[in-house]
């Protein structure tokens, strides 16, 4: 089925739909970022409650976008696009409904599949209407709404819970109505060919076995040396099993047709150094960001919406920086340098942060985090832009969607890792001020299990921010050498230089050279 070229009137029309619900897509996930303390604090949840609550979502967001990405070659993109909406829809209401923090995370983790097709699908819906030649002039749009949500979402998700007629749920249901219309809009404007490209396999079972595996043991990292040992039955039985599904996936990638992670990609150096550097940088990024929140609001006694307000330096860290990068690497045609001195300056700053207590100033923090962001905005994308400069055309989608899909899986485990880390190290540093203070230490497990302060004693209170505020300096500490490895990998890196041909025979092997930059799966495109 074919269908007539777009107008640019019917491109902006569909294009406003689009980034709408993108734009509600993003933010969902830094709304959620300064109001979780809130929420747990609300539900009666505890630290690896809280910590699950954004591991579960990115998860499953990690795991469905290449299958979306799939699907898109199979079915109506327009389709495909109302039902990640519809998705993203009820996981949200659900959310917003919890009555317990283990219903919120059941929620986030159905919201995730709507999040993970929404952000590859609105790519791809672009791509396809929108001519290659004439896509840099929307890039401004593309660029402006995730600005506005990535800066904007923790302020908004601040002001949310600080508001008493809104309330914490409000931070899941706000985002409903903007979906609808968006759905509303897209119904009416946004007008696609269905093109079914033939012997297209969806690889339904490696997503699904790399998504088990990974949770498997990011469940045994949330509960090994509280609920069992580390050397014991229940150490074995998870860490075995999670490492046996995983052999199992990576058996299956290499029997495929078009897996999920190409082994024959990831093989090459350049991919693999980039998935590597991406990795470290996902791991340090989205783990040591999360816990910033739950710092100036737990550890420092701020609101929810000076949190938000607080965390500008690194969101604006990122904005700039890769802006600029971006312009730099374009006139020098340069890559590599831009790397490592950004993986070097999240190390700095990461170091900087490692040095936090419940005291710290507030202009070291915003400086370390300012760091931190523009050592994110230097190597984040960059990497993926390496990595396209070197393979060869044809594999440009698959190699750009396998960097994507590692850097948002080393968020998830990051996020998991991290937060497990805190929560036994509150626990030590709670245990020890209580009985500093000549109060039992059979209250600090009851103290560091909620999140719900309010329900403590003063004097209780002011040790549990203690505790949280010297904890999180740990954290960060572990970001930073994590973040080591990010430089390693882009030290040993070959120098890249954006390409100035492309190797259209090799191409047109597999391809038509019209249709290269249609080839480019979701997965890919959404990053």
């Amino acid at each position: 089925m074919s269908a007539k070229p777009m107008s640019h009137r019917q491109i902006m029309e569909a294009l406003s739909g689009l980034l709408l619900v993108l734009f509600v897509a993003m933010a969902s996930s830094t709304i959620v970022s300064t109001a979780l303390p809130k929420i747990i604090g609300a539900l009666d949840g505890s630290q690896t409650q809280y910590t699950w609550v954004v591991t579960a979502s990115l998860l499953t967001a990690t795991a469905s976008t290449p299958i979306w990405g799939k699907l898109a070659d199979l079915y109506s993109k327009k389709l495909l696009v109302q039902i990640a909406i519809v998705v993203f829809v009820l996981g949200s209401v659900v959310a917003g409904f919890s009555q317990t923090a283990g219903q919120l995370i059941a929620a986030r983790a159905f919201q995730g599949l709507g999040m993970g097709g929404v952000q590859a699908l609105v790519q791809v819906a672009i791509a396809a209407m929108i001519p290659p030649r004439e896509r840099g002039k929307y890039n401004g749009y593309l660029g402006g709404v995730m600005a506005v949500a990535t800066v904007g979402g923790p302020l908004l998700g601040g002001v949310i819970v600080d508001t008493a007629w809104l309330g914490w749920r409000w931070c899941f249901y706000i985002g409903v109505p903007i979906a609808i219309i968006a759905l509303v809009v897209l119904q009416k404007t946004l007008n696609l060919a269905v093109i079914r490209r033939e012997n297209v396999k969806v690889d339904y079972v490696g997503a699904s076995l790399i998504a088990a595996g990974v949770s498997i043991l990011l469940v045994w990292v949330s509960f090994v040396d509280s609920s069992f040992a580390w050397l014991s039955w229940q150490t074995y039985a998870m860490v075995g099993v999670g490492l046996v599904v995983l052999a199992l996936a990576v058996w299956v990638e290499t029997r495929v047709a078009e897996p999920v992670v190409p082994l024959e990609i990831v093989k090459q150096r350049g991919t693999a150094l980039a998935i590597i550097a991406s990795l470290a940088v996902g791991m340090a990024m989205f783990g040591g960001a999360v816990f910033l929140g739950q710092y100036f609001q737990i550890g420092r006694g701020y609101s929810p919406t000076e949190a938000g307000l607080l965390t500008i330096p690194m969101m604006a860290g990122v904005l700039v920086s890769s802006t600029v990068a971006g312009r730099l690497i374009s006139k020098s045609g340069r890559i590599k340098p831009y790397i490592v001195a950004g993986t070097l300056i999240l190390v700095a700053g990461f170091a900087g942060l490692s040095m936090l207590d419940h005291d710290t100033s507030l202009w070291y923090v915003g400086g370390a985090m300012a760091l931190v962001g523009i050592g994110v905005g230097m190597s984040m994308q960059n990497l993926v832009l390496s990595v396209q400069n070197t393979v060869a055309l044809k594999d440009i989608g698959a190699a750009s969607s396998t960097v994507a899909f590692f850097r948002s899986l080393g968020g998830t485990i990051g996020v998991s890792v991290l937060g497990a880390v805190l929560a036994h190290r509150v626990t030590d540093n709670l245990t020890h001020e209580l009985a500093a203070a000549g109060i039992q230490s059979s209250g600090s497990a009851a103290a560091s299990s909620s999140l719900n302060l309010s329900a403590l004693p003063e004097a209780i209170q002011h040790l549990v921010r203690v505790a949280y505020g010297d904890a999180t300096g740990h954290i960060f500490l572990i970001s930073a050498i994590i973040a080591v490895v990010g430089v390693i990998a882009a030290l040993l890196m070959k120098p890249t230089a954006l390409r100035s041909t492309v190797d259209l025979t090799k191409a047109a092997e597999e391809t038509p050279a019209a249709e290269d930059e249609a080839q480019i799966p979701a997965e890919a495109l959404a990053r």
